[in-house]
Protein backbone atom coordinates (compact mmCIF):
# COMPACT_ATOMS: atom_id res chain seq x y z
CA UNK A 1 0.00 0.00 0.00
CA UNK A 2 1.50 3.38 -0.96
CA UNK A 3 1.76 5.97 1.33
CA UNK A 4 -0.48 8.80 1.69
CA UNK A 5 0.17 12.18 -0.42
CA UNK A 6 1.36 14.57 1.81
CA UNK A 7 -1.06 18.01 1.64
CA UNK A 8 0.29 21.51 2.85
CA UNK A 9 -2.91 23.79 2.27
CA UNK A 10 -1.61 27.73 0.95
CA UNK A 11 -4.53 30.16 1.72
CA UNK A 12 -3.58 33.27 -0.26
CA UNK A 13 -5.07 36.28 2.33
CA UNK A 14 -3.87 39.46 0.76
CA UNK A 15 -6.13 42.10 -1.32
CA UNK A 16 -8.31 44.74 -0.15
CA UNK A 17 -11.54 43.95 -2.35
CA UNK A 18 -12.09 47.37 -3.71
CA UNK A 19 -14.98 46.69 -5.55
CA UNK A 20 -17.37 45.65 -2.37
CA UNK A 21 -17.21 48.88 -0.76
CA UNK A 22 -18.15 49.96 1.45
CA UNK A 23 -18.84 46.63 3.37
CA UNK A 24 -15.06 45.61 2.40
CA UNK A 25 -12.10 47.96 3.35
CA UNK A 26 -8.33 47.83 3.64
CA UNK A 27 -8.55 47.46 7.58
CA UNK A 28 -10.81 44.89 6.99
CA UNK A 29 -10.98 43.13 3.44
CA UNK A 30 -13.90 40.88 2.01
CA UNK A 31 -12.02 37.40 2.63
CA UNK A 32 -12.78 38.57 6.50
CA UNK A 33 -16.34 39.58 6.04
CA UNK A 34 -19.32 36.54 6.60
CA UNK A 35 -21.32 37.48 3.18
CA UNK A 36 -22.87 34.21 2.63
CA UNK A 37 -23.24 31.68 5.92
CA UNK A 38 -22.55 31.67 9.17
CA UNK A 39 -18.60 31.81 8.10
CA UNK A 40 -16.16 34.38 7.19
CA UNK A 41 -14.78 33.59 3.23
CA UNK A 42 -11.39 32.90 4.84
CA UNK A 43 -12.98 30.69 7.68
CA UNK A 44 -15.20 28.71 4.75
CA UNK A 45 -11.69 28.50 2.77
CA UNK A 46 -9.43 27.03 5.61
CA UNK A 47 -12.21 24.35 6.55
CA UNK A 48 -12.65 23.50 2.44
CA UNK A 49 -8.73 22.86 2.62
CA UNK A 50 -8.73 21.25 5.81
CA UNK A 51 -11.75 18.88 4.57
CA UNK A 52 -9.83 17.45 2.08
CA UNK A 53 -8.50 14.59 4.29
CA UNK A 54 -8.48 11.22 3.01
CA UNK A 55 -7.59 7.95 3.14
CA UNK A 56 -5.01 8.55 0.45
CA UNK A 57 -4.42 12.30 1.54
CA UNK A 58 -2.64 13.38 4.72
CA UNK A 59 -3.14 17.26 5.11
CA UNK A 60 -1.66 19.22 7.20
CA UNK A 61 -2.88 22.49 8.74
CA UNK A 62 -2.43 25.51 6.53
CA UNK A 63 0.07 28.02 5.64
CA UNK A 64 -1.22 31.36 5.75
CA UNK A 65 0.09 34.13 3.26
CA UNK A 66 -1.35 37.48 4.85
CA UNK A 67 -0.13 41.09 5.43
CA UNK A 68 1.19 42.39 8.72
CA UNK A 69 -1.77 44.79 9.35
CA UNK A 70 -4.21 41.34 9.12
CA UNK A 71 -2.08 38.91 11.24
CA UNK A 72 -4.37 39.19 14.62
CA UNK A 73 -7.29 39.07 12.19
CA UNK A 74 -6.34 35.86 10.24
CA UNK A 75 -5.56 33.90 13.13
CA UNK A 76 -8.14 34.90 15.36
CA UNK A 77 -10.93 33.89 12.77
CA UNK A 78 -8.95 30.33 12.48
CA UNK A 79 -8.83 30.31 16.13
CA UNK A 80 -12.72 30.69 16.09
CA UNK A 81 -13.40 27.46 13.65
CA UNK A 82 -10.79 25.19 15.73
CA UNK A 83 -7.58 25.40 13.37
CA UNK A 84 -4.14 26.36 14.11
CA UNK A 85 -1.88 27.90 10.92
CA UNK A 86 1.27 26.21 10.34
CA UNK A 87 2.47 29.44 10.17
CA UNK A 88 1.52 33.06 8.99
CA UNK A 89 4.04 34.29 6.59
CA UNK A 90 4.01 38.22 6.71
CA UNK A 91 4.13 40.28 3.88
CA UNK A 92 5.61 43.54 5.15
CA UNK A 93 4.36 45.16 1.03
CA UNK A 94 2.10 43.48 -1.21
CA UNK A 95 3.84 41.94 -4.10
CA UNK A 96 1.33 39.76 -5.73
CA UNK A 97 0.66 36.22 -5.45
CA UNK A 98 4.53 34.82 -7.41
CA UNK A 99 5.98 35.61 -4.32
CA UNK A 100 3.60 35.01 -1.59
CA UNK A 101 3.65 31.40 -3.18
CA UNK A 102 7.25 31.26 -3.09
CA UNK A 103 6.97 31.80 0.27
CA UNK A 104 4.90 29.20 0.88
CA UNK A 105 6.71 26.80 -0.94
CA UNK A 106 10.19 27.97 0.98
CA UNK A 107 8.60 26.99 3.94
CA UNK A 108 6.96 23.79 2.89
CA UNK A 109 10.43 22.50 2.16
CA UNK A 110 12.16 24.05 5.35
CA UNK A 111 11.95 20.50 6.88
CA UNK A 112 13.20 18.62 3.71
CA UNK A 113 9.76 17.56 3.64
CA UNK A 114 8.14 17.83 -0.06
CA UNK A 115 4.18 18.44 0.19
CA UNK A 116 1.97 19.03 -2.53
CA UNK A 117 0.54 22.72 -1.97
CA UNK A 118 -3.01 23.36 -2.06
CA UNK A 119 -3.32 26.60 -3.01
CA UNK A 120 -6.42 28.63 -2.73
CA UNK A 121 -7.19 32.50 -2.52
CA UNK A 122 -9.18 32.81 0.28
CA UNK A 123 -12.18 35.24 -0.50
CA UNK A 124 -13.58 32.67 -2.71
CA UNK A 125 -17.27 30.41 -2.26
CA UNK A 126 -18.09 26.83 -3.04
CA UNK A 127 -21.46 25.58 -2.55
CA UNK A 128 -20.59 21.97 -3.46
CA UNK A 129 -18.19 20.49 -0.89
CA UNK A 130 -18.39 16.71 -2.63
CA UNK A 131 -17.37 17.93 -5.60
CA UNK A 132 -15.10 20.62 -5.05
CA UNK A 133 -13.00 17.42 -2.53
CA UNK A 134 -13.58 15.17 -5.90
CA UNK A 135 -11.19 17.62 -8.02
CA UNK A 136 -9.12 18.52 -5.56
CA UNK A 137 -8.25 14.74 -4.97
CA UNK A 138 -8.14 14.16 -8.44
CA UNK A 139 -5.89 16.84 -8.60
CA UNK A 140 -3.31 16.39 -6.15
CA UNK A 141 -3.00 12.50 -7.51
CA UNK A 142 -1.56 13.95 -10.66
CA UNK A 143 0.50 16.85 -8.76
CA UNK A 144 1.96 14.21 -6.91
CA UNK A 145 3.68 12.67 -10.20
CA UNK A 146 5.00 16.04 -11.11
CA UNK A 147 2.08 18.02 -12.88
CA UNK A 148 1.42 21.11 -12.38
CA UNK A 149 -2.98 21.43 -11.79
CA UNK A 150 -4.94 24.06 -11.94
CA UNK A 151 -8.50 24.35 -11.15
CA UNK A 152 -11.27 25.55 -13.83
CA UNK A 153 -14.65 26.34 -13.96
CA UNK A 154 -16.96 25.50 -16.66
CA UNK A 155 -18.44 28.61 -17.56
CA UNK A 156 -22.57 29.13 -17.09
CA UNK A 157 -22.49 32.99 -18.93
CA UNK A 158 -20.58 34.78 -20.98
CA UNK A 159 -18.20 36.72 -17.74
CA UNK A 160 -16.05 39.64 -18.96
CA UNK A 161 -14.36 39.68 -15.19
CA UNK A 162 -12.56 35.86 -15.17
CA UNK A 163 -9.54 35.21 -17.27
CA UNK A 164 -10.16 32.07 -19.07
CA UNK A 165 -8.39 28.72 -19.68
CA UNK A 166 -8.60 26.71 -23.24
CA UNK A 167 -8.22 22.77 -21.91
CA UNK A 168 -8.76 19.87 -23.98
CA UNK A 169 -9.26 15.91 -23.06
CA UNK A 170 -7.02 13.87 -22.00
CA UNK A 171 -5.95 9.96 -21.05
CA UNK A 172 -6.42 11.29 -17.20
CA UNK A 173 -9.02 12.67 -14.65
CA UNK A 174 -7.38 16.14 -15.50
CA UNK A 175 -7.58 17.96 -19.10
CA UNK A 176 -4.49 19.32 -20.97
CA UNK A 177 -3.66 22.72 -20.73
CA UNK A 178 -3.22 24.96 -24.40
CA UNK A 179 -3.27 28.13 -23.59
CA UNK A 180 -4.73 31.32 -20.97
CA UNK A 181 -6.78 33.59 -21.83
CA UNK A 182 -7.29 37.25 -20.95
CA UNK A 183 -10.65 38.56 -19.65
CA UNK A 184 -12.64 38.82 -22.70
CA UNK A 185 -15.00 41.41 -23.91
CA UNK A 186 -18.27 40.05 -24.32
CA UNK A 187 -18.31 38.93 -27.78
CA UNK A 188 -15.52 36.97 -27.28
CA UNK A 189 -16.97 35.96 -24.07
CA UNK A 190 -19.69 34.78 -25.97
CA UNK A 191 -18.04 32.70 -28.67
CA UNK A 192 -16.34 30.91 -25.77
CA UNK A 193 -19.39 30.14 -24.49
CA UNK A 194 -20.31 28.33 -27.58
CA UNK A 195 -17.32 26.92 -28.55
CA UNK A 196 -16.79 25.35 -25.15
CA UNK A 197 -13.34 23.84 -24.36
CA UNK A 198 -12.91 26.85 -22.33
CA UNK A 199 -13.16 27.44 -18.28
CA UNK A 200 -12.73 30.33 -15.65
CA UNK A 201 -9.61 30.39 -13.96
CA UNK A 202 -10.49 29.71 -10.46
CA UNK A 203 -7.04 31.14 -9.65
CA UNK A 204 -6.24 27.44 -7.16
CA UNK A 205 -3.12 25.58 -7.90
CA UNK A 206 -2.05 22.45 -7.09
CA UNK A 207 1.54 21.36 -7.04
CA UNK A 208 4.36 19.90 -5.13
CA UNK A 209 6.78 22.67 -3.68
CA UNK A 210 9.51 21.69 -4.95
CA UNK A 211 7.95 21.71 -8.76
CA UNK A 212 6.92 25.60 -7.94
CA UNK A 213 10.35 26.79 -6.93
CA UNK A 214 11.63 24.94 -10.30
CA UNK A 215 9.28 26.60 -12.27
CA UNK A 216 9.45 29.79 -10.85
CA UNK A 217 13.50 29.80 -11.09
CA UNK A 218 13.08 28.87 -14.80
CA UNK A 219 10.26 31.44 -15.66
CA UNK A 220 11.13 34.56 -13.17
CA UNK A 221 14.77 33.69 -11.92
CA UNK A 222 14.86 37.35 -10.15
CA UNK A 223 11.88 36.46 -8.28
CA UNK A 224 13.16 33.50 -7.22
CA UNK A 225 16.13 35.17 -5.85
CA UNK A 226 14.77 37.93 -4.45
CA UNK A 227 12.43 35.94 -2.44
CA UNK A 228 14.77 33.23 -1.29
CA UNK A 229 17.08 36.32 0.11
CA UNK A 230 13.78 37.78 2.14
CA UNK A 231 13.51 34.29 3.17
CA UNK A 232 16.89 34.16 4.30
CA UNK A 233 16.41 36.89 6.66
CA UNK A 234 13.41 36.30 8.14
CA UNK A 235 12.52 36.16 11.90
CA UNK A 236 9.81 34.15 14.08
CA UNK A 237 7.36 35.03 16.74
CA UNK A 238 4.81 32.47 17.57
CA UNK A 239 3.04 31.77 14.42
CA UNK A 240 4.19 34.68 12.52
CA UNK A 241 7.01 34.73 10.05
CA UNK A 242 8.27 37.89 8.89
CA UNK A 243 10.52 37.88 5.49
CA UNK A 244 12.91 40.45 5.60
CA UNK A 245 11.46 44.00 5.44
CA UNK A 246 13.99 45.35 3.20
CA UNK A 247 14.81 42.52 0.82
CA UNK A 248 10.79 41.62 0.36
CA UNK A 249 10.46 45.31 -0.82
CA UNK A 250 13.22 44.25 -3.85
CA UNK A 251 11.32 41.31 -4.93
CA UNK A 252 9.36 42.30 -8.74
CA UNK A 253 5.48 42.03 -8.13
CA UNK A 254 3.73 39.63 -10.39
CA UNK A 255 0.56 37.16 -9.92
CA UNK A 256 1.29 33.20 -10.49
CA UNK A 257 -0.43 33.12 -13.80
CA UNK A 258 1.87 35.64 -15.30
CA UNK A 259 5.13 34.29 -13.58
CA UNK A 260 4.69 31.01 -14.50
CA UNK A 261 1.69 29.12 -15.21
CA UNK A 262 0.98 31.25 -18.82
CA UNK A 263 4.47 30.25 -19.98
CA UNK A 264 3.73 26.39 -18.89
CA UNK A 265 2.00 25.07 -22.28
CA UNK A 266 5.03 24.15 -24.38
CA UNK A 267 7.33 23.55 -21.94
CA UNK A 268 9.02 20.87 -19.89
CA UNK A 269 6.43 21.97 -17.17
CA UNK A 270 3.32 19.44 -17.52
CA UNK A 271 0.30 21.54 -17.12
CA UNK A 272 -3.19 20.03 -16.54
CA UNK A 273 -6.84 21.80 -15.61
CA UNK A 274 -8.53 19.67 -13.48
CA UNK A 275 -12.92 21.31 -13.82
CA UNK A 276 -14.53 21.92 -11.23
CA UNK A 277 -18.36 22.46 -11.04
CA UNK A 278 -19.06 22.72 -7.49
CA UNK A 279 -20.97 26.12 -7.23
CA UNK A 280 -17.70 28.19 -7.41
CA UNK A 281 -17.88 32.33 -7.41
CA UNK A 282 -15.01 34.68 -6.17
CA UNK A 283 -17.50 36.94 -5.08
CA UNK A 284 -15.74 39.49 -6.95
CA UNK A 285 -17.90 42.69 -6.84
CA UNK A 286 -21.35 43.19 -5.59
CA UNK A 287 -23.71 42.04 -8.81
CA UNK A 288 -21.64 37.98 -7.93
CA UNK A 289 -22.46 38.36 -3.98
CA UNK A 290 -26.56 38.90 -5.14
CA UNK A 291 -26.18 35.95 -7.68
CA UNK A 292 -25.43 33.41 -5.04
CA UNK A 293 -27.30 34.50 -1.90
CA UNK A 294 -31.01 33.25 -1.53
CA UNK A 295 -33.53 36.22 -3.37
CA UNK A 296 -37.65 36.27 -2.91
CA UNK A 297 -40.05 35.75 -5.54
CA UNK A 298 -38.80 38.99 -7.34
CA UNK A 299 -35.58 38.14 -7.45
CA UNK A 300 -34.38 40.51 -4.47
CA UNK A 301 -31.11 39.14 -2.34
CA UNK A 302 -31.23 40.91 0.95
CA UNK A 303 -29.49 41.20 4.25
CA UNK A 304 -30.48 42.79 7.20
CA UNK A 305 -33.38 45.08 8.27
CA UNK A 306 -35.06 45.50 5.29
CA UNK A 307 -38.13 46.76 3.43
CA UNK A 308 -39.31 46.17 -0.80
CA UNK A 309 -42.16 47.17 -1.83
CA UNK A 310 -42.40 47.33 -6.00
CA UNK A 311 -38.55 46.22 -6.48
CA UNK A 312 -37.57 43.62 -8.16
CA UNK A 313 -33.27 42.28 -8.54
CA UNK A 314 -32.33 44.15 -5.82
CA UNK A 315 -29.08 43.51 -3.44
CA UNK A 316 -29.65 45.30 -0.19
CA UNK A 317 -27.47 44.48 3.11
CA UNK A 318 -27.90 46.84 5.71
CA UNK A 319 -25.62 46.61 8.96
CA UNK A 320 -26.86 49.04 10.77
CA UNK A 321 -30.49 50.20 10.30
CA UNK A 322 -33.10 50.08 8.70
CA UNK A 323 -33.26 50.46 4.46
CA UNK A 324 -36.58 50.76 2.43
CA UNK A 325 -37.21 50.09 -0.89
CA UNK A 326 -39.60 51.34 -3.19
CA UNK A 327 -39.99 50.86 -7.27
CA UNK A 328 -36.58 50.18 -7.83
CA UNK A 329 -34.97 47.99 -10.30
CA UNK A 330 -31.24 46.64 -10.39
CA UNK A 331 -29.56 48.27 -7.98
CA UNK A 332 -27.31 47.34 -5.08
CA UNK A 333 -27.70 49.17 -1.93
CA UNK A 334 -25.32 48.47 1.22
CA UNK A 335 -25.82 50.22 4.63
CA UNK A 336 -23.02 50.69 6.82
CA UNK A 337 -22.87 52.98 9.99
CA UNK A 338 -20.50 55.61 8.12
CA UNK A 339 -21.47 54.98 4.36
CA UNK A 340 -24.00 54.27 1.81
CA UNK A 341 -23.53 52.71 -1.37
CA UNK A 342 -26.47 52.61 -4.21
CA UNK A 343 -25.26 51.60 -7.41
CA UNK A 344 -26.74 49.88 -10.26
CA UNK A 345 -25.93 46.12 -10.08
CA UNK A 346 -25.05 46.40 -14.04
CA UNK A 347 -22.25 48.95 -12.82
CA UNK A 348 -20.92 47.05 -9.40
CA UNK A 349 -17.17 46.30 -10.56
CA UNK A 350 -17.13 50.00 -10.84
CA UNK A 351 -17.21 50.55 -7.27
CA UNK A 352 -13.20 50.46 -7.02
CA UNK A 353 -13.65 53.74 -8.65
CA UNK A 354 -15.04 55.66 -5.85
CA UNK A 355 -12.42 54.05 -3.26
CA UNK A 356 -9.58 55.54 -5.90
CA UNK A 357 -11.63 58.89 -5.07
CA UNK A 358 -11.83 58.30 -1.81
CA UNK A 359 -7.23 57.28 -1.30
CA UNK A 360 -6.98 60.28 -3.48
CA UNK A 361 -9.03 62.77 -0.98
CA UNK A 362 -7.23 60.82 1.80
CA UNK A 363 -10.41 60.04 3.57
CA UNK A 364 -10.67 57.02 6.26
CA UNK A 365 -13.49 55.50 4.64
CA UNK A 366 -11.66 53.90 1.82
CA UNK A 367 -9.46 52.00 5.03
CA UNK A 368 -11.68 52.15 8.27
CA UNK A 369 -14.99 50.82 9.03
CA UNK A 370 -16.61 53.34 12.36
CA UNK A 371 -16.06 49.89 13.98
CA UNK A 372 -12.13 49.06 14.18
CA UNK A 373 -10.88 45.91 15.07
CA UNK A 374 -7.60 45.38 17.16
CA UNK A 375 -5.98 42.33 18.70
CA UNK A 376 -7.50 43.25 21.75
CA UNK A 377 -11.26 43.23 21.06
CA UNK A 378 -12.55 46.07 18.63
CA UNK A 379 -13.72 49.70 19.18
CA UNK A 380 -16.91 51.95 17.19
CA UNK A 381 -16.32 55.51 17.32
CA UNK A 382 -20.43 56.28 18.10
CA UNK A 383 -20.02 60.69 17.75
CA UNK A 384 -17.83 62.88 17.77
CA UNK A 385 -17.91 66.79 17.33
CA UNK A 386 -15.70 70.16 18.66
CA UNK A 387 -13.01 69.00 21.35
CA UNK A 388 -14.89 65.44 22.02
CA UNK A 389 -15.25 62.22 20.73
CA UNK A 390 -17.10 58.86 22.25
CA UNK A 391 -16.11 55.47 21.73
CA UNK A 392 -17.53 52.29 22.70
CA UNK A 393 -14.85 49.98 23.36
CA UNK A 394 -14.71 45.86 23.98
CA UNK A 395 -11.60 43.92 25.13
CA UNK A 396 -11.46 40.41 25.01
CA UNK A 397 -11.39 37.97 28.25
CA UNK A 398 -7.30 37.95 29.13
CA UNK A 399 -6.46 41.10 26.65
CA UNK A 400 -4.99 44.00 27.81
CA UNK A 401 -4.71 47.18 25.61
CA UNK A 402 -1.12 48.64 25.63
CA UNK A 403 0.55 50.37 28.71
CA UNK A 404 0.20 54.43 26.94
CA UNK A 405 -0.05 57.91 27.28
CA UNK A 406 -1.95 61.00 25.20
CA UNK A 407 -0.19 64.32 24.68
CA UNK A 408 -3.47 66.08 23.78
CA UNK A 409 -6.72 64.53 24.85
CA UNK A 410 -7.80 63.38 28.25
CA UNK A 411 -10.03 60.20 28.91
CA UNK A 412 -13.35 59.32 31.20
CA UNK A 413 -14.11 55.66 31.18
CA UNK A 414 -17.58 54.00 32.55
CA UNK A 415 -18.05 50.16 32.38
CA UNK A 416 -21.09 49.33 30.79
CA UNK A 417 -20.37 44.98 31.49
CA UNK A 418 -17.39 42.97 32.86
CA UNK A 419 -14.61 43.82 34.98
CA UNK A 420 -12.08 46.26 34.12
CA UNK A 421 -8.40 46.51 35.60
CA UNK A 422 -7.10 49.72 35.38
CA UNK A 423 -3.64 51.32 35.27
CA UNK A 424 -3.39 55.07 35.82
CA UNK A 425 0.32 56.21 37.01
CA UNK A 426 0.86 54.65 39.86
CA UNK A 427 -2.54 53.14 40.74
CA UNK A 428 -4.47 50.08 39.95
CA UNK A 429 -7.95 49.54 40.50
CA UNK A 430 -10.59 47.14 39.05
CA UNK A 431 -14.22 48.79 37.85
CA UNK A 432 -17.17 46.93 37.60
CA UNK A 433 -20.63 47.37 36.12
CA UNK A 434 -21.47 51.12 36.48
CA UNK A 435 -18.54 52.84 37.78
CA UNK A 436 -16.28 55.13 36.37
CA UNK A 437 -12.72 56.75 36.17
CA UNK A 438 -10.83 59.46 34.46
CA UNK A 439 -7.99 59.27 32.88
CA UNK A 440 -5.50 63.04 32.51
CA UNK A 441 -3.75 64.11 30.09
CA UNK A 442 -0.25 62.93 29.67
CA UNK A 443 -0.82 60.14 32.32
CA UNK A 444 -0.18 56.88 31.59
CA UNK A 445 -2.29 54.10 31.77
CA UNK A 446 -3.53 50.57 30.82
CA UNK A 447 -7.33 49.22 30.01
CA UNK A 448 -7.31 45.59 30.80
CA UNK A 449 -10.16 42.35 30.78
CA UNK A 450 -9.09 40.55 33.81
CA UNK A 451 -12.41 38.44 33.69
CA UNK A 452 -13.84 35.68 31.98
CA UNK A 453 -16.47 37.46 29.74
CA UNK A 454 -15.96 40.05 27.23
CA UNK A 455 -15.25 43.75 29.19
CA UNK A 456 -17.60 46.91 27.29
CA UNK A 457 -16.48 50.63 28.54
CA UNK A 458 -17.69 53.88 26.96
CA UNK A 459 -14.88 56.20 26.62
CA UNK A 460 -15.42 59.99 26.18
CA UNK A 461 -12.09 61.88 24.82
CA UNK A 462 -12.01 65.22 25.40
CA UNK A 463 -9.38 67.73 23.90
CA UNK A 464 -7.17 70.02 21.50
CA UNK A 465 -6.23 66.67 19.31
CA UNK A 466 -8.56 63.27 19.45
CA UNK A 467 -6.39 61.49 16.19
CA UNK A 468 -5.79 57.69 16.88
CA UNK A 469 -1.69 58.82 16.21
CA UNK A 470 -1.79 60.56 19.85
CA UNK A 471 -0.44 57.96 21.52
CA UNK A 472 2.72 56.97 22.97
CA UNK A 473 3.42 53.56 23.74
CA UNK A 474 5.81 51.65 26.46
CA UNK A 475 4.70 48.18 26.65
CA UNK A 476 2.46 46.11 24.44
CA UNK A 477 1.45 42.59 24.10
CA UNK A 478 1.17 42.36 20.64
CA UNK A 479 4.62 43.74 19.23
CA UNK A 480 3.17 47.12 17.82
CA UNK A 481 5.64 49.71 17.36
CA UNK A 482 4.58 53.16 19.02
CA UNK A 483 1.80 54.69 16.96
Amino acid sequence: MSCPAKVQPVILCGGSGTRLWPLSRAGFPKQFLCLTGVDSLFQQAAKRLMGLSAESIQVADPLVVTGEDHRFLATEQLREVGISPTAALLEPVARNTAPALTLAALAAVENGEDPVLVVTPADQTVSGASAFNGAMHDAIRQAAEGAIVILGVTPDRPETGYGYIQAVLAPTPTLVVERFVEKPDEATARQYLAESGYYWNAGMFVLKASVWLQAIESFRPDIAATTRAAWARRSSDAAFVRPGAAEFAAIPSDSVDYAVMERCPGSHFPIRMAPLDAGWSDLGAWDAVWSVLPKDEQGNAQVGDVLATDSSNTLVHATHRLVALVGVHNLVVVETPDAVLVADRSRSQDVKHIVNTLQQQKREEHALHRKVHRPWGWYDSIDEGGRFKVKRIQVKPGASLSLQKHHHRAEHWVVVSGTAEITCGDKKLLLTENQSTYIPLGEVHRLANPGTIPLEIIEVQSGSYLGEDDIVRFEDHYGRSQA
